[in-house]
């Protein structure tokens, strides 16, 4: 295997263990103490962190200069909600965050291996972990999303159900048809806090997105190997980060998997192994057991079915790459977050009061 699919196939096996652990420790509380310094408290994938990430961090400790911007990147298996690889792991993307801005990074849930309303709660368990006073959220504008905007700072739960938005608290359709993915996103995450009693009135802090940032092009400098490409679009800290992990042969890894794992699972695995593993639908695993063995991903991916999105497959194929049950994954988020694990930090003085303000969660810094 090369150097990238051999860090693939570690980050793997690495992961797997912290998602097994954390599914089987238990949470531990202690009395919280007064919020000298607000948190600030933005989930991004930053894969990578570009200037549209920049302003939304920047137009939110502008907001609350006293805060400590705690960064919230998604961890264990280092694949999307997309079920796609990150172009760098979550250290080095925790290492631009710092670099940028970022006062604390924390490691996130295991994105693509779940499905996205178990993303969504676990994310806003993490926020409620956190205790947080703001949640930063970069949108678009576009025409009828500025009352859902208006009834989550009122503190309403805002529900998205087939082709509509409805406010929960008074039971109004707020909004018809779908909503472009970060603006659902801020619905979603508005139900599952709403879901786990979270009193999020008056904490959303709403950035309007900045226009000229496209990941496409930015995804296809990094895979060229040709970061001019994308210089306007990546703040320099990002680039310098970027440069040193594509030197060391740690990127770009978003069209790598650990395929030898992956066709390892489809071809041995029994009928019931399989059914047990997350995401993985009974139509599937069918498929799998009648065209088995596969030689390449493939002949794998035609088996798999569509699901409720264009994204269910690549998703599926991350299951199979973690190899993590679906008890298991109830474990985790029911026990979520076992421990607050520090990816990265601004420096000594800005990690004590990170650990001053939240003394009643457990933290561990990453090693």
């Amino acid at each position: 295997m090369s150097i990238k699919e051999n860090l693939i196939a570690d980050i793997m096996e690495r992961d797997r263990e912290i998602i097994f652990q954390d599914a089987s420790n238990t949470p531990s509380f202690k009395d919280k103490v007064s919020k000298d310094h607000p948190i600030i408290a933005d989930f991004t994938e930053y894969s990578p962190l570009h200037k549209g990430h920049r302003h939304c961090m920047m137009a939110a400790k502008k907001q609350v200069p006293q805060g400590i911007f705690v960064a919230i990147v998604p961890g264990p298996t280092e694949r999307s909600g997309r079920g796609l690889p990150y172009i760098m792991t979550r250290q080095a993307r925790a290492q631009a965050a710092v670099a940028v801005g970022a006062d604390i990074v924390v490691e996130g849930p295991p994105m693509g291996i779940m499905g996205s309303g178990q993303y969504s709660l676990c994310l806003a368990k993490m926020i409620k972990a956190l205790d947080a006073d703001y949640i930063p959220r970069g949108y678009k504008p576009v025409e009828g999303f500025d009352i859902i905007m208006d009834r989550i700072s009122q503190g309403h739960a805002v529900a998205p159900k087939p082709y509509k938005m409805v406010d929960l608290t008074t039971r109004e359709v707020l909004l018809e048809g779908k909503l472009e993915e970060d603006n659902y996103v801020i619905a979603s995450l508005s139900r599952s806090l709403h879901k786990i009693g979270f009193n999020f009135k008056g904490k959303f802090l709403f950035v309007k997105r900045i226009p000229g940032v496209s990941g496409t092009i930015i995804r296809e400098a990094v895979l060229q190997g040709d970061l001019n490409q994308a210089q306007d679009m990546l703040p320099s800290e990002t680039i310098k980060v970027l440069r040193v992990e594509m030197e060391n042969g740690r990127a770009p890894l978003h069209d790598k998997r650990d395929v030898d794992s992956i066709l390892k699972t489809a071809n041995e695995y029994s009928q019931d192994e399989l059914n047990n593993l997350a995401l993985l639908d009974a139509k599937t695993v069918q498929k799998i057991m009648d065209e088995r063995p596969f030689n390449d991903l493939d002949q794998l991916q035609k088996c798999i079915s569509w699901g409720f999105s264009t994204h269910f497959q690549h998703r599926v194929l991350s299951s199979l790459e973690a190899k993590v049950d679906k008890e298991t994954i109830y474990k985790y988020i029911e026990n979520y977050p076992s421990l607050i694990r520090v990816l990265n930090y601004k420096d000594k003085h800005v990690l004590q009061e990170f650990k001053n303000r939240i003394p009643h969660r457990r933290i561990q810094i990453w090693q």
